[in-house]
Protein backbone atom coordinates (compact mmCIF):
# COMPACT_ATOMS: atom_id res chain seq x y z
CA UNK A 1 0.00 0.00 0.00
CA UNK A 2 1.38 3.42 -0.97
CA UNK A 3 1.89 6.23 1.54
CA UNK A 4 -0.57 8.47 -0.30
CA UNK A 5 -3.11 6.86 -2.66
CA UNK A 6 -3.28 8.19 -6.21
CA UNK A 7 -6.68 9.95 -5.78
CA UNK A 8 -5.26 11.92 -2.86
CA UNK A 9 -2.42 13.21 -5.07
CA UNK A 10 -4.81 14.85 -7.53
CA UNK A 11 -5.54 17.91 -5.30
CA UNK A 12 -1.79 18.57 -5.16
CA UNK A 13 -1.64 18.46 -8.95
CA UNK A 14 -4.61 20.83 -9.14
CA UNK A 15 -2.76 23.33 -6.95
CA UNK A 16 0.12 23.25 -9.43
CA UNK A 17 -2.20 23.69 -12.39
CA UNK A 18 -3.82 26.71 -10.70
CA UNK A 19 -0.36 28.27 -10.46
CA UNK A 20 0.30 27.39 -14.11
CA UNK A 21 -2.91 29.07 -15.30
CA UNK A 22 -2.35 32.20 -13.26
CA UNK A 23 1.34 32.31 -14.12
CA UNK A 24 0.68 32.09 -17.85
CA UNK A 25 -1.90 34.87 -17.69
CA UNK A 26 0.44 36.95 -15.53
CA UNK A 27 3.10 36.52 -18.20
CA UNK A 28 0.68 37.85 -20.81
CA UNK A 29 -0.05 40.83 -18.56
CA UNK A 30 3.67 41.65 -18.57
CA UNK A 31 3.39 42.13 -22.34
CA UNK A 32 0.38 44.39 -22.09
CA UNK A 33 -2.25 41.78 -22.94
CA UNK A 34 -5.60 42.23 -21.17
CA UNK A 35 -6.14 39.42 -18.65
CA UNK A 36 -8.36 38.97 -15.56
CA UNK A 37 -7.33 41.27 -12.73
CA UNK A 38 -6.40 38.40 -10.40
CA UNK A 39 -3.70 37.41 -12.89
CA UNK A 40 -2.70 40.94 -13.84
CA UNK A 41 -1.82 41.70 -10.22
CA UNK A 42 0.64 38.80 -10.32
CA UNK A 43 2.62 40.12 -13.30
CA UNK A 44 5.60 40.77 -11.04
CA UNK A 45 5.59 37.21 -9.66
CA UNK A 46 5.22 35.43 -13.00
CA UNK A 47 8.54 33.59 -12.60
CA UNK A 48 7.74 32.49 -9.03
CA UNK A 49 4.35 31.12 -10.04
CA UNK A 50 5.75 29.19 -12.98
CA UNK A 51 8.91 27.82 -11.38
CA UNK A 52 8.28 27.60 -7.63
CA UNK A 53 4.54 27.01 -7.57
CA UNK A 54 4.00 24.98 -10.76
CA UNK A 55 7.26 23.19 -11.48
CA UNK A 56 8.07 23.04 -7.79
CA UNK A 57 4.80 21.23 -7.14
CA UNK A 58 5.09 18.86 -10.10
CA UNK A 59 8.75 17.96 -9.58
CA UNK A 60 8.40 17.50 -5.82
CA UNK A 61 5.24 15.42 -6.36
CA UNK A 62 7.12 13.16 -8.77
CA UNK A 63 9.91 12.75 -6.19
CA UNK A 64 7.40 12.04 -3.41
CA UNK A 65 5.81 9.25 -5.44
CA UNK A 66 9.24 7.74 -6.08
CA UNK A 67 10.22 7.90 -2.39
CA UNK A 68 6.78 6.67 -1.29
CA UNK A 69 7.00 8.24 2.14
CA UNK A 70 4.21 10.40 3.56
CA UNK A 71 6.60 13.15 4.70
CA UNK A 72 7.86 13.57 1.12
CA UNK A 73 4.41 14.86 0.12
CA UNK A 74 4.97 17.90 2.34
CA UNK A 75 7.08 19.24 -0.55
CA UNK A 76 4.35 19.44 -3.21
CA UNK A 77 1.82 20.46 -0.56
CA UNK A 78 3.99 23.40 0.50
CA UNK A 79 4.82 24.46 -3.07
CA UNK A 80 1.20 24.22 -4.23
CA UNK A 81 -0.18 26.01 -1.16
CA UNK A 82 2.47 28.69 -1.55
CA UNK A 83 1.28 29.32 -5.08
CA UNK A 84 -2.35 29.63 -4.03
CA UNK A 85 -1.49 32.02 -1.19
CA UNK A 86 0.66 34.09 -3.53
CA UNK A 87 -2.29 34.39 -5.92
CA UNK A 88 -4.64 35.18 -3.02
CA UNK A 89 -2.48 38.12 -1.96
CA UNK A 90 -1.22 36.73 1.35
CA UNK A 91 1.75 38.52 2.97
CA UNK A 92 4.69 37.77 0.69
CA UNK A 93 6.78 36.12 3.41
CA UNK A 94 4.17 33.38 3.80
CA UNK A 95 4.37 31.88 0.29
CA UNK A 96 8.12 32.58 0.26
CA UNK A 97 8.50 30.53 3.45
CA UNK A 98 6.45 27.70 1.99
CA UNK A 99 8.61 27.63 -1.14
CA UNK A 100 11.74 27.47 1.04
CA UNK A 101 10.17 24.61 2.99
CA UNK A 102 9.23 22.76 -0.20
CA UNK A 103 12.79 23.01 -1.50
CA UNK A 104 14.13 21.70 1.83
CA UNK A 105 11.82 18.68 1.62
CA UNK A 106 12.99 17.95 -1.94
CA UNK A 107 16.63 18.35 -0.89
CA UNK A 108 16.21 15.97 2.06
CA UNK A 109 14.52 13.49 -0.27
CA UNK A 110 17.44 13.83 -2.68
CA UNK A 111 19.83 12.95 0.15
CA UNK A 112 17.78 9.82 0.81
CA UNK A 113 18.07 8.85 -2.85
CA UNK A 114 21.83 9.44 -2.74
CA UNK A 115 22.10 7.14 0.27
CA UNK A 116 20.28 4.42 -1.64
CA UNK A 117 22.23 4.94 -4.86
CA UNK A 118 25.25 7.21 -4.96
CA UNK A 119 25.81 8.11 -8.60
CA UNK A 120 26.51 11.18 -10.69
CA UNK A 121 22.87 11.59 -11.68
CA UNK A 122 21.61 11.41 -8.07
CA UNK A 123 24.20 14.04 -7.11
CA UNK A 124 22.93 16.25 -9.94
CA UNK A 125 19.33 15.89 -8.78
CA UNK A 126 20.42 16.96 -5.29
CA UNK A 127 22.30 19.94 -6.74
CA UNK A 128 19.15 20.91 -8.63
CA UNK A 129 17.28 21.00 -5.31
CA UNK A 130 20.09 23.13 -3.83
CA UNK A 131 19.67 25.61 -6.70
CA UNK A 132 15.95 25.88 -6.01
CA UNK A 133 16.56 26.37 -2.30
CA UNK A 134 19.20 29.06 -2.87
CA UNK A 135 16.93 30.93 -5.28
CA UNK A 136 14.07 30.82 -2.80
CA UNK A 137 16.35 32.10 -0.04
CA UNK A 138 17.60 34.96 -2.23
CA UNK A 139 14.01 36.01 -2.87
CA UNK A 140 13.01 35.57 0.79
CA UNK A 141 15.99 37.43 2.28
CA UNK A 142 16.45 40.23 -0.27
CA UNK A 143 13.01 40.42 -1.84
CA UNK A 144 14.90 40.31 -5.14
CA UNK A 145 12.94 38.07 -7.48
CA UNK A 146 15.20 38.90 -10.44
CA UNK A 147 18.20 37.83 -8.39
CA UNK A 148 16.56 34.46 -7.78
CA UNK A 149 15.88 33.77 -11.47
CA UNK A 150 19.36 32.39 -12.38
CA UNK A 151 19.09 29.93 -9.46
CA UNK A 152 15.60 28.90 -10.53
CA UNK A 153 16.67 28.40 -14.14
CA UNK A 154 19.60 26.30 -12.93
CA UNK A 155 17.16 24.27 -10.80
CA UNK A 156 15.16 23.31 -13.90
CA UNK A 157 18.13 22.74 -16.21
CA UNK A 158 20.25 20.77 -13.73
CA UNK A 159 17.27 18.64 -12.67
CA UNK A 160 16.40 17.75 -16.26
CA UNK A 161 20.05 17.13 -17.17
CA UNK A 162 20.42 14.85 -14.15
CA UNK A 163 17.36 12.83 -15.13
CA UNK A 164 18.63 12.49 -18.70
CA UNK A 165 22.09 11.52 -17.44
CA UNK A 166 20.56 8.52 -15.67
CA UNK A 167 19.48 7.05 -19.01
CA UNK A 168 22.93 7.29 -20.60
CA UNK A 169 23.87 4.15 -18.64
CA UNK A 170 21.92 2.18 -21.24
CA UNK A 171 24.38 3.35 -23.92
CA UNK A 172 27.91 2.08 -24.57
CA UNK A 173 30.40 3.62 -22.14
CA UNK A 174 32.12 6.73 -23.50
CA UNK A 175 35.10 7.91 -21.50
CA UNK A 176 34.60 11.59 -22.25
CA UNK A 177 30.91 11.69 -21.34
CA UNK A 178 31.02 11.83 -17.52
CA UNK A 179 34.09 14.11 -17.12
CA UNK A 180 32.77 16.57 -19.70
CA UNK A 181 29.33 16.55 -18.08
CA UNK A 182 30.89 17.37 -14.70
CA UNK A 183 32.95 20.20 -16.21
CA UNK A 184 29.97 21.73 -18.00
CA UNK A 185 27.77 21.44 -14.93
CA UNK A 186 30.44 23.23 -12.89
CA UNK A 187 30.43 26.02 -15.47
CA UNK A 188 26.64 26.38 -15.24
CA UNK A 189 26.64 26.31 -11.43
CA UNK A 190 29.67 28.55 -11.20
CA UNK A 191 28.08 31.14 -13.46
CA UNK A 192 24.92 30.96 -11.36
CA UNK A 193 26.84 31.55 -8.12
CA UNK A 194 29.04 34.26 -9.62
CA UNK A 195 26.11 36.27 -11.04
CA UNK A 196 25.19 38.06 -7.77
CA UNK A 197 28.85 39.08 -7.32
CA UNK A 198 29.77 40.00 -10.88
CA UNK A 199 26.53 40.00 -12.92
CA UNK A 200 27.95 40.53 -16.40
CA UNK A 201 30.64 37.85 -16.27
CA UNK A 202 28.47 35.50 -14.21
CA UNK A 203 25.66 35.60 -16.77
CA UNK A 204 28.10 35.03 -19.64
CA UNK A 205 29.58 32.01 -17.87
CA UNK A 206 26.09 30.73 -17.12
CA UNK A 207 25.04 31.10 -20.76
CA UNK A 208 28.25 29.45 -21.99
CA UNK A 209 27.60 26.52 -19.66
CA UNK A 210 24.04 26.14 -20.95
CA UNK A 211 25.23 26.17 -24.56
CA UNK A 212 27.87 23.54 -23.87
CA UNK A 213 25.37 21.45 -21.90
CA UNK A 214 22.91 21.60 -24.80
CA UNK A 215 25.67 20.33 -27.11
CA UNK A 216 26.47 17.56 -24.62
CA UNK A 217 22.84 16.44 -24.47
CA UNK A 218 22.54 16.46 -28.26
CA UNK A 219 25.71 14.38 -28.45
CA UNK A 220 25.27 11.86 -25.64
CA UNK A 221 21.55 11.60 -24.83
CA UNK A 222 19.85 8.35 -25.74
CA UNK A 223 17.24 10.43 -27.60
CA UNK A 224 19.52 10.45 -30.65
CA UNK A 225 19.14 6.70 -30.88
CA UNK A 226 15.44 6.62 -30.01
CA UNK A 227 14.48 9.14 -32.70
CA UNK A 228 14.60 6.31 -35.25
CA UNK A 229 12.08 4.24 -33.27
CA UNK A 230 8.28 4.38 -33.53
CA UNK A 231 5.33 5.54 -31.46
CA UNK A 232 5.79 7.05 -28.00
CA UNK A 233 9.54 6.34 -27.93
CA UNK A 234 10.07 8.39 -31.09
CA UNK A 235 7.77 11.18 -29.85
CA UNK A 236 9.68 11.53 -26.58
CA UNK A 237 12.99 11.59 -28.46
CA UNK A 238 11.81 14.36 -30.78
CA UNK A 239 10.54 16.36 -27.80
CA UNK A 240 13.93 16.06 -26.14
CA UNK A 241 16.04 16.86 -29.18
CA UNK A 242 13.92 19.89 -30.06
CA UNK A 243 14.15 21.04 -26.45
CA UNK A 244 17.94 20.88 -26.58
CA UNK A 245 17.87 23.12 -29.64
CA UNK A 246 15.83 25.67 -27.69
CA UNK A 247 18.25 25.41 -24.76
CA UNK A 248 21.09 26.23 -27.17
CA UNK A 249 19.05 29.10 -28.63
CA UNK A 250 18.43 30.60 -25.20
CA UNK A 251 22.11 30.21 -24.33
CA UNK A 252 23.16 32.02 -27.51
CA UNK A 253 20.77 34.84 -26.69
CA UNK A 254 22.26 34.83 -23.19
CA UNK A 255 25.78 35.18 -24.57
CA UNK A 256 24.53 38.29 -26.37
CA UNK A 257 23.38 39.69 -23.03
CA UNK A 258 19.89 38.20 -23.00
CA UNK A 259 19.99 37.05 -19.37
CA UNK A 260 20.34 40.69 -18.23
CA UNK A 261 16.97 42.07 -17.06
CA UNK A 262 15.80 44.81 -19.39
CA UNK A 263 17.92 43.63 -22.31
CA UNK A 264 16.21 43.48 -25.71
CA UNK A 265 16.75 39.70 -25.82
CA UNK A 266 15.76 39.00 -22.21
CA UNK A 267 12.32 37.70 -23.14
CA UNK A 268 13.80 35.53 -25.91
CA UNK A 269 16.57 34.07 -23.74
CA UNK A 270 14.34 33.35 -20.77
CA UNK A 271 11.52 31.74 -22.71
CA UNK A 272 13.74 29.77 -25.07
CA UNK A 273 15.02 28.00 -21.94
CA UNK A 274 11.99 28.02 -19.61
CA UNK A 275 9.39 27.44 -22.32
CA UNK A 276 11.08 25.89 -25.34
CA UNK A 277 13.46 23.61 -23.44
CA UNK A 278 11.55 22.88 -20.23
CA UNK A 279 8.07 22.47 -21.70
CA UNK A 280 9.39 20.29 -24.51
CA UNK A 281 10.59 18.03 -21.69
CA UNK A 282 7.17 18.24 -20.05
CA UNK A 283 5.38 17.35 -23.28
CA UNK A 284 7.66 14.37 -23.81
CA UNK A 285 7.56 12.98 -20.28
CA UNK A 286 3.92 13.67 -19.39
CA UNK A 287 2.68 10.36 -20.91
CA UNK A 288 5.07 8.56 -18.54
CA UNK A 289 5.08 10.71 -15.40
CA UNK A 290 1.37 11.42 -14.97
CA UNK A 291 0.32 7.74 -15.19
CA UNK A 292 2.87 7.01 -12.45
CA UNK A 293 1.63 9.89 -10.28
CA UNK A 294 -2.16 9.62 -10.63
CA UNK A 295 -2.45 6.03 -11.89
CA UNK A 296 -4.22 6.73 -15.18
CA UNK A 297 -3.47 5.43 -18.65
CA UNK A 298 -2.31 7.87 -21.32
CA UNK A 299 -2.08 5.80 -24.51
CA UNK A 300 0.09 7.29 -27.23
CA UNK A 301 -1.56 8.94 -30.23
CA UNK A 302 -0.12 10.85 -33.16
CA UNK A 303 -2.12 13.88 -31.93
CA UNK A 304 0.61 14.35 -29.31
CA UNK A 305 2.63 16.06 -32.03
CA UNK A 306 0.04 18.85 -32.34
CA UNK A 307 0.88 20.74 -29.12
CA UNK A 308 4.59 20.10 -29.69
CA UNK A 309 4.41 21.64 -33.16
CA UNK A 310 2.39 24.58 -31.87
CA UNK A 311 4.93 25.11 -29.09
CA UNK A 312 7.78 25.48 -31.54
CA UNK A 313 5.87 27.68 -33.99
CA UNK A 314 4.47 30.01 -31.33
CA UNK A 315 7.80 30.33 -29.55
CA UNK A 316 9.63 30.98 -32.81
CA UNK A 317 7.14 33.79 -33.51
CA UNK A 318 7.70 35.24 -30.05
CA UNK A 319 11.50 35.08 -30.32
CA UNK A 320 11.37 36.64 -33.79
CA UNK A 321 9.29 39.45 -32.31
CA UNK A 322 12.01 39.97 -29.72
CA UNK A 323 14.75 40.04 -32.35
CA UNK A 324 12.99 42.60 -34.57
CA UNK A 325 11.61 44.49 -31.54
CA UNK A 326 7.97 44.03 -32.52
CA UNK A 327 5.60 44.12 -29.56
CA UNK A 328 2.71 42.90 -31.75
CA UNK A 329 4.63 39.77 -32.81
CA UNK A 330 5.83 39.20 -29.26
CA UNK A 331 2.26 39.45 -27.95
CA UNK A 332 0.91 37.17 -30.70
CA UNK A 333 3.58 34.60 -29.95
CA UNK A 334 2.89 34.76 -26.21
CA UNK A 335 -0.87 34.36 -26.71
CA UNK A 336 -0.17 31.40 -28.98
CA UNK A 337 2.15 29.99 -26.28
CA UNK A 338 -0.73 30.11 -23.80
CA UNK A 339 -3.10 28.50 -26.30
CA UNK A 340 -0.52 25.77 -26.92
CA UNK A 341 -0.45 24.84 -23.23
CA UNK A 342 -4.25 24.66 -23.27
CA UNK A 343 -4.10 22.37 -26.31
CA UNK A 344 -1.53 20.19 -24.56
CA UNK A 345 -3.68 19.82 -21.43
CA UNK A 346 -6.74 19.05 -23.56
CA UNK A 347 -4.76 16.45 -25.52
CA UNK A 348 -3.66 14.74 -22.31
CA UNK A 349 -7.18 14.75 -20.86
CA UNK A 350 -8.62 13.28 -24.05
CA UNK A 351 -5.94 10.62 -23.98
CA UNK A 352 -6.79 9.79 -20.36
CA UNK A 353 -10.45 9.40 -21.38
CA UNK A 354 -9.37 7.22 -24.27
CA UNK A 355 -7.26 5.11 -21.94
CA UNK A 356 -10.21 4.65 -19.58
CA UNK A 357 -12.57 3.78 -22.43
CA UNK A 358 -10.32 1.16 -24.03
CA UNK A 359 -10.24 -1.24 -21.03
CA UNK A 360 -14.00 -0.95 -20.69
CA UNK A 361 -14.41 -1.77 -24.37
CA UNK A 362 -12.01 -4.68 -23.98
CA UNK A 363 -14.00 -6.07 -21.03
CA UNK A 364 -17.25 -5.87 -23.01
CA UNK A 365 -15.60 -7.68 -25.90
CA UNK A 366 -14.40 -10.48 -23.63
CA UNK A 367 -17.86 -10.74 -22.07
CA UNK A 368 -19.42 -11.29 -25.51
CA UNK A 369 -16.93 -14.07 -26.18
CA UNK A 370 -17.70 -15.83 -22.89
CA UNK A 371 -20.30 -18.65 -23.16
CA UNK A 372 -23.55 -17.50 -21.68
CA UNK A 373 -22.26 -13.89 -21.52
Amino acid sequence: MTALPAPARIPLLILGLAALLTGVLAGLARLGVDVPSIAATQAGTHAALMICAFFGTVISLERAVALDGLSAYLGPAAAGTGGVLLIAGAPLWVPQSLFVGAALVVLLGSFQVMQRQFALFTVMLALGAVCWLLGNLVWFVNGDLQGAVPFWLAFLVVTIAGERLELTRFLPVRRAAAPSFIALSCLVLGGMLFTPVEPEHGRIAFAAGLLALAAWLLRYDIARHNASQQGLTRFIAICLLSGYVWLATGAIAGLAGGFTPGHALYDAAMHAVALGFVFAMVFGHAPIIFPAVVKVKIPYHAAFYLPLTLLHISLALRVFGDVVDSLALRQSGAIANAATLAVFIATMLLSVARGAWQPAKSKRSRARLTPGG
